[in-house]
C-alpha cells in the first residue's frame, strides 16, 4: 500500500516533517510511506499552468498523489490558517481527478491550531469524500526538534498510537478500494 505525507511546512527542521518521518520509520510491513517536505518548490497555481503548460515539478507532485493509495497530511497554522503552501497543492489538485476520493488523513504535532484545523478539515471534506476526519493523530511536539521529537515518540505510549492511527488508516484505504 503506497501513502503519500505531506507536510505543510517549508521549514527543513520542520516538527510536522519530523511526526511524519516518525511514523513512515514505524509504518508496518507492506506499507510503501513517501514523505513529501517541498511544497515550497511548487509554483503559485494558476489555470494558466494546467494541461499541457503544467510546469514539470508539478506533474511529479501530483503523479505522486496518483500513485498515492491514501494520504496523510500535518500541517502547522499560520495565523490561524493554513499555510499558503499547502493551500497551494491542494489548489492545484481541485481541478483534477487524482485527490477526488482520495482517502485523506490528518496528523498534528502540537496541542493548539485548532483554527487552521477547522479550516484545513473543511478544505479536505470539499476535495474528497473519503477525508477521514474521525481517524486524528495528535502529538503534541511544538517547539521539538527532529531528534526531540523521535525521542518523545520512543519514551511514551506514542508509538501505540501511531500504530492504531495507521491500522484504521490502511483498513479504511482497503474497505475503500473494496467498494
Amino acid at each position: 500500500m503506497k501513502l503519500l505525507a505531506i507536510s505543510g511546512s517549508p521549514r527543513q527542521a520542520s516538527t510536522n516533517t519530523a511526526l511524519l518521518n516518525a511514523i513512515k520509520r514505524r509504518a508496518p510491513l507492506g506499507a510503501d510511506f513517501f514523505v513529501f517536505n517541498q511544497l515550497n518548490t511548487l509554483p503559485v497555481f494558476s489555470p494558466d499552468l494546467e494541461g499541457d503548460a503544467m510546469p514539470q515539478v508539478m506533474r511529479k507532485f501530483i503523479d505522486q498523489v496518483a500513485l498515492a493509495d491514501g494520504i496523510i497530511i500535518s500541517s502547522p497554522e499560520y495565523i490561524r490558517a493554513i499555510p499558503g503552501g499547502l493551500k497551494n497543492a491542494i489548489d492545484w489538485m481541485v481541478s483534477r481527478y487524482e485527490v477526488v476520493g482520495k482517502p485523506i488523513a490528518l496528523v498534528h504535532a502540537s496541542h493548539r491550531d485548532d483554527d487552521m484545523l477547522v479550516s484545513l478539515r473543511l478544505v479536505l471534506r470539499t476535495v474528497s469524500e473519503h477525508f477521514q476526519e474521525d481517524n486524528f493523530l495528535r502529538i503534541p511536539l511544538i517547539g521539538k526538534t527532529p531528534e526531540e521529537v523521535e525521542a518523545v515518540i520512543q519514551t511514551s505510549n506514542y508509538e501505540v498510537d501511531i500504530s492504531k492511527f495507521l491500522a484504521d488508516f490502511m483498513a479504511r484505504i482497503e474497505e475503500i478500494k473494496q467498494k
